[in-house]
């Protein structure tokens, strides 16, 4: 009998509602377990989590067994859940709505968990901004400026 496999990475990007700069350092960790943990239930392949008070990286191995948007839904919401039901931050926490996510070969996977695992330094050069719209750019994503991140300079 035939099987199914695949070798996917893929990187997703999201932001707190508003851009706000809630994740921080002393809670973060915390957050990124969790994330990890709807990730694995999930059977998908977490490999780096890592990101800014405003946005989040999450680089994974993925399985095809379920859609993309389907993933980021139920880690949106059951990680808003969580922070919330642990009161993590002051007042109501979720996520913005809309994520970015962008493929990669076997090949690229140790520069792309650098990246992530270096995203304080990385963005001491690089606004969020610049770098989505960098990320955009780069893998040819035809995009509507009106239907991207909320952005405050």
């Amino acid at each position: 009998m035939a099987n199914t496999y695949t070798q996917l990475y893929v990187q997703i990007i999201f932001s707190p509602r508003g851009r706000q700069n809630l994740i921080h350092n002393r809670i973060k960790n915390d957050i990124y377990k969790y994330i990890v943990g709807i990730i694995k239930k999930k059977n998908q392949k977490p490999m780096i989590i890592n990101g800014m008070p405003d946005h989040v990286h999450i680089f994974l191995g993925f399985s095809p067994d379920i859609a993309i948007s389907d993933l980021v839904r139920d880690i949106k919401s059951n990680s808003t859940n969580f922070i919330n039901d642990n009161k993590l931050i002051q007042g109501k926490f979720s996520w913005q709505k809309g994520f970015g996510a962008f493929t990669y070969s076997k090949s690229q996977v140790p520069m792309v968990v650098r990246y992530i695992k270096n995203q304080e330094e990385h963005h001491r050069r690089k606004t969020f901004k610049e770098e989505y719209l960098e990320l955009l750019e780069k893998f040819g994503v035809d995009y509507k400026k009106q239907y991207l991140f909320e952005w405050y300079e």
